[in-house]
């Protein structure tokens, strides 16, 4: 206050008007003005006191004001980035919604062509059963036609069989006219024996033992026949392939001596064991000595060589002649049906068909050749019992 006061009347010495005042003016008012600017002063300094605190406070809000402009400022910038995310964000997601919208329309072709493709699966699957219900009547038709075809082959296999009991006829008969003639004599020695009253028991018995290896002999002519005419089983057993060959030679024996051919058999010492039906193996090697007789009608020397060799799982049988051999341009057909080369009425030409379908219903081979300086020459092959051939591996 003091300092109020000497800043006032320092004032005062300065300006020359108060000092004119103050010497117009008395002591009272003097005093009473410098109250007044006493309180005037006080009231200045308040004022300059709020003055200073609006000041302050205003620094403050400008420092706020500041503060919050930096934040402003970084938000803005965060707003920038986030704008610009966002940007980023709106181009892959206009990207992946075109990237939809084709792959919709794709799904939507995929679709419609499932869907045709559905028809046509339906339509095929109605076709397919249209096409099994044809092949059911198909099979069963095919079925049928080769169970004839089975019955007819079998038909023209026994037919050829009796067509060659036909031809085996004579020389049978002559088979059968031995051991009948020598029963009678037997038989007729021991009539005579009983009536001259020399009923000597021991030579009787001789005689009728005699005499029944002859029946025996006839009964198994009989047999042999009986046997090989029957209508043969399709049954498959295993089958000695050297007992086959001997039992046809046996048929053809006869017939074979009369027309004086020699035959020579090359066989391994153990028998060769095969899987097949004996009785239509039996047909097959009448019908290829039946041929072979033929062909040397006007030859000389007749022989017929038949040969066995076993292999790794195959049996080569050979039947060789002398005769002159068949031509090249026939060896081709001369397994056809009613193929022959024979005179009319001297064959049916089913002989070697038939022996042809045989073989391959035995799952082998047959072919023919012209052997060197000799005749023709049949080769066939057929599987061996694969039971023996494993034993004897073992």
């Amino acid at each position: 206050m003091n300092e109020v006061a000497g800043i006032a009347a320092l004032d005062l010495h300065k300006n020359p008007f108060t000092e004119t005042v103050l010497e117009e003016m008395d002591i009272e008012q003097l005093r009473q003005e410098y109250f007044r600017l006493l309180e005037h002063t006080k009231a200045l300094e308040v004022r300059v006191r709020k003055s200073e605190e609006r000041r302050r406070a205003l620094m403050h809000i400008l420092s706020d004001l500041n503060t919050v402009n930096r934040k402003l400022t970084d938000q803005r910038k965060a707003m920038i980035h986030i704008l610009a995310d966002y940007e980023k964000d709106r181009s892959k997601l206009a990207k992946q919604t075109e990237r939809l919208d084709n792959s919709r329309r794709a799904l939507m072709h995929i679709l419609q062509d499932s869907h045709q493709s559905n028809l046509r699966l339906e339509n095929s699957r109605k076709a397919m059963i249209h096409i099994m219900s044809d092949l059911k009547v198909t099979t069963e038709e095919v079925q049928r036609r080769e169970q004839e075809l089975r019955e007819k082959q079998e038909q023209l296999v026994q037919a050829g069989k009796l067509a060659t009991l036909g031809e085996l006829t004579t020389g049978v008969a002559h088979e059968l006219n031995n051991p009948l003639n020598n029963i009678g004599l037997f038989i007729g020695n021991v009539i005579d024996l009983i009536e001259l009253g020399k009923g000597d028991p021991q030579r009787i018995l001789r005689e009728l033992h005699s005499a029944m290896q002859q029946v025996h002999k006839a009964t198994e002519i009989i047999s042999h026949l009986r046997t090989f005419g029957r209508a043969a089983s399709v049954s498959r057993e295993p089958v000695a392939i050297n007992q086959v060959i001997s039992r046809s030679l046996a048929l053809m024996h006869e017939q074979l001596r009369l027309r004086q051919i020699k035959v020579q058999l090359h066989f391994p010492d153990k028998d060769v064991i095969v899987i097949g039906n004996a009785i239509q193996l039996e047909q097959v090697f009448i019908n290829l000595l039946t041929n072979a007789r033929d062909a040397m009608t006007e030859v000389t020397p007749k022989a017929i060589t038949i040969s066995c060799t076993p292999q790794v799982d195959m049996v080569e049988i050979s039947v060789c002649d002398t005769g002159p051999g068949i031509p090249i341009e026939w060896q081709q057909k001369i397994f056809d049906p009613f193929f022959t080369t024979k005179e009319v009425g001297a064959g049916t030409g089913l002989g070697l068909s038939i022996t042809y379908g045989i073989i391959k219903e035995h799952q082998g081979t047959i072919t023919v050749e012209n052997a060197p300086n000799i005749g023709a020459l049949f080769r066939i092959q057929l599987p061996l019992n694969r039971s023996e051939t494993e034993s004897e591996k073992r």
